[in-house]
């Protein structure tokens, strides 16, 4: 009898514990606007032993690799909030100029940074900067050298 309840027991604690990793999972991939968001890759293996699906995404299927390149500063504050909203005002200003462009803002102690683009060269770094400065709206823009990410 001892036995029995001990099996129980273990069998629904290992049930609860599955639907909480699934629930952990599915929280920390969630879209959340202006704070970025959390992709998880693993095995579908690993997915199935904790008694979830992963199912492949868009994102999944384009495959992105990190490689020495080129991306542009406009913005560079210090470490106060305002310094954060300036940052983040900016990177939604750039994206309202030039959607297609990705906006990364961040903080490198002891300064707020944002940087947009993913380039190469540093000439199609040079030609993008010269449009950001034509629009009039961001003037203290400059080239910095960074890993980035390449959609293959």
């Amino acid at each position: 009898m001892k036995k029995l309840g001990l099996l129980f027991v273990s069998c629904f604690a290992f049930t609860v514990l599955s639907l909480a990793q699934s629930n952990i999972i599915k929280s920390l991939e969630r879209d959340v606007p202006g704070q970025g968001k959390v992709v998880i890759h693993q095995d579908d293996r690993i997915g199935a032993n904790v008694g979830t699906e992963n199912t492949p995404t868009v994102q999944d299927e384009k495959k992105v690799i990190k490689a020495a390149g080129y991306r542009i500063q406009v913005y560079a504050g210090n470490n106060t909030r305002q310094a954060k909203n300036e940052a983040y005002g900016v990177g939604s200003r750039i994206k309202e100029y030039f959607p297609d462009l990705s906006v990364y803002t961040s903080f490198m102690p002891p300064r707020w940074l944002c940087r947009v683009g993913d380039f190469r060269s540093i000439e199609e770094a040079d030609a993008v900067m010269r449009q950001l400065r034509a629009t009039g709206v961001f003037k203290e823009v400059s080239i910095v050298k960074e890993q980035v990410n390449i959609s293959l």
